[in-house]
């Protein structure tokens, strides 16, 4: 399989880091977050990945007789995904709660949550 799914990871994660860094606005800013944390699922999966292997499922032959994949990794990503859903959610409902009491969602013009 080679490098390349590592390479993918990597410029997605950077792809996303670039524009988390240059918004001007929170929405934009929550999306570019969930572009970075996609790219732990290309990651993970380009982890527990077996060239020519098949689907954990042990019913219909002796296990061990076969290469299969990594379930662990799987579970893993799915669960990534899941928290990945429910934090983008949680500051998507920030955000909207910031515009609601400050009248903008763009990071230079909230004065009031300077230190």
């Amino acid at each position: 399989m080679g490098v390349l799914p590592y390479l993918v990871a990597a410029w997605i994660f950077l792809a996303g880091c670039y524009g988390l860094a240059t918004s001007r606005n929170l929405i934009h800013a929550v999306g570019c977050l969930s572009v970075c944390q996609s790219a732990t699922y290309v990651l993970l999966l380009a982890v527990g990945y077996r060239d020519d292997a098949t689907a954990p499922v042990f019913s219909d032959v002796k296990p061990g007789s076969r290469p299969v994949v990594d379930p662990v990794v799987q579970a893993l990503t799915l669960t990534d995904v899941v928290v990945g859903a429910t934090v983008t959610a949680l500051l998507l409902a920030l955000v909207v709660q910031v515009s609601k009491r400050h009248g903008t969602v763009d990071p230079d013009e909230l004065s009031e949550l300077r230190g």
